[in-house]
């Protein structure tokens, strides 16, 4: 059982980071990503090809499955962020599906369907076999904490202040003076980044990665992190992240109540039941369980100070 909490904590770690991510493009900046299961897998395989295949060590090539994602967000950005939102969701879950079935179809790189094996994983001869577990749960909070405190230093300093502005009126946050498109596409590059960051340490915790895992139905699951969590604030997703995750692993357990439904049955129902679930939660909080702390306005402080300083 121990091993089993273990090992869904692991993967709540990498929803957290992907949720953070999102969070930067959405939740601050206002921009629609439905592609993340398309960064997700391309830092999979950038680490895991350059590991399994290049004989790269891991100090390279989780680094350059970020920069990977980065580069993509970018690239991304900078050719659809002129876009409208809805036409911004149809490029980037485009994308998304074009990563997915390029390593579907490269058979002879990727291995297509049959899986990539990968074979490293950080310091596994220093530990042993019964600790790795707990200390690759270690590695991934480790690197959900470095997410968390770079996503929160850019909430909470100027440039955060900027992108909250964009998301309620890029036109007003133009005219005032700031940069929009450099902004957007920055922000949306930083967030591939740690996309592929997630992916990279899916890679080589699972040892084992295909295309099947990397569907859209991935980009839906961060995006209900997000929306329970409470958009705009990243210890939010944290939460949120972990509910559904809880959301995810508890129904597998509807087999045991009901041991009538066939397989398909119970894949309908886990469906059904997360999705009331998340009815449930966003009719209750619909802020999110931890909302974003919305900005005060105080007169008093105006009041006291006098009309003409200057005068």
């Amino acid at each position: 059982m121990s091993a089993y909490l273990i090992s869904m904590a692991t993967y709540a770690g990498f929803f957290m980071i992907l949720a953070l991510a999102l969070n930067l493009q959405w939740g601050l900046t206002g921009m629609v990503n439905f592609g993340i299961a398309g960064f997700y897998a391309l830092g999979a395989y950038t680490s895991g090809l350059l590991s399994a295949k290049a004989g790269w060590p891991l100090a390279a090539t989780i680094p350059t499955a970020i920069l990977a994602g980065l580069v993509a967000g970018g690239l991304v950005a900078l050719l659809s962020m002129r876009l409208r939102e809805d036409f911004l969701a149809i490029v980037t879950l485009g994308v998304g599906e074009m990563i997915r079935l390029a390593v579907l179809n490269e058979d002879q790189i990727t291995e297509g369907p049959r899986g990539l094996r990968i074979d490293a994983q950080p310091l596994r001869e220093v530990v042993s076999a019964d600790a790795y577990p707990l200390f690759y749960l270690c590695f991934v909070a480790l690197c959900v904490a470095i997410t968390y405190l770079i996503c929160e230093r850019i909430r909470t300093g100027p440039m955060g202040r900027t992108l909250r502005a964009i998301r309620e009126d890029d036109v007003v946050a133009g005219v005032l003076g700031k940069n929009v498109f450099r902004h957007r596409v920055q922000i949306f590059a930083i967030g591939g980044g740690f996309m592929g960051l997630a992916g990279a340490l899916y890679a080589h915790y699972t040892q084992n990665i295909s295309p099947e895992v990397f569907m859209p139905m991935v980009a839906m699951f961060i995006w209900m992190s997000v929306i329970v969590g409470g958009a705009g604030n990243n210890r939010g997703l944290l939460i949120g992240a972990g509910t559904v995750i809880m959301f995810l692993e508890g129904t597998r357990f509807i087999g045991d109540v009901a041991p009538w439904l066939d397989a398909e049955k119970m894949s309908a129902m886990r469906i059904i039941i997360i999705g009331l679930l998340l009815i449930v939660t966003l009719r209750v909080r619909p802020r999110g369980l931890l909302p974003e702390p919305k900005f005060t306005y105080d007169k008093s402080k105006d009041a006291e100070q006098p009309a003409h300083p200057n005068i």
